[in-house]
């Protein structure tokens, strides 16, 4: 069972045992509605557009395997939260899954409040990742209007100088270093100096 591509945030459920998925899926719903259902690694990969949401995994799967998912998730920047949920877990699939920054390793049978847990975990850290991207987005759109000159005056503010030290570096006027620098804090949506390097240092 699909739900529709949505911005809601989806609890994306992959399992190749029909009984299982659907009694995990009977559990994740009792706390989270939105849930999405498949049955192997692929299906999934077909679907999936960059909605929000987390992933609670089986391992051992026909074809690519749930580590094997991670890994592909991984290779292609899709910062997707996991939380696996197997009957043929060991330790270094645990160690593994949760180097790659699985939020949890669960065993069958899976405790309920545990499940839960893991999913609220993996959903704020989902929210919390496209809230950053988001950020990054803003600023490097701020950052592409700027002007090769504006660009020259941010590198060197960035670098610790004074406008009377930029000017003499550009080989400007000080009047005219002053202008690019309004200019660029505007563009920037930068309200003063220590906001400014905070905005493109952390983007």
């Amino acid at each position: 069972m699909r739900c529709p591509v949505s911005d809601e945030p989806t609890v994306f459920l992959i399992d190749d045992d029909p009984a299982t998925a659907r009694a995990l899926t009977t559990l994740v719903k009792v706390v989270f509605p939105r849930v999405a259902t498949f049955t192997s690694a692929a299906e999934f990969l077909s679907f999936y557009r960059d909605q929000p949401g987390c992933l609670v995994l089986d391992v051992a799967m026909p074809g690519m395997s749930g580590l094997e998912l991670q890994r592909k998730l991984t290779q292609e920047k899709i910062a997707m939260p996991i939380v696996f949920v197997t009957g043929h877990g060991n330790v270094p699939m645990a160690v593994e899954a949760m180097q790659r920054g699985a939020i949890n390793f669960l065993e069958k049978p899976v405790q309920e409040q545990k499940l839960w847990d893991s999913i609220r975990r993996a959903l704020e850290q989902d929210a919390q990742n496209r809230r950053r991207w988001a950020r990054r987005q803003r600023i490097e759109q701020r950052l592409a209007r700027l002007t090769v000159g504006e660009r020259e005056v941010l590198h060197l503010i960035l670098e610790g100088k004074m406008n009377k030290e930029i000017a003499i570096e550009l080989k400007l006027s000080t009047r005219t270093v002053e202008d690019r620098r309004a200019k660029l804090m505007k563009k920037m949506d930068a309200h003063s100096l220590a906001e400014l390097i905070q905005l493109v240092m952390t983007h």
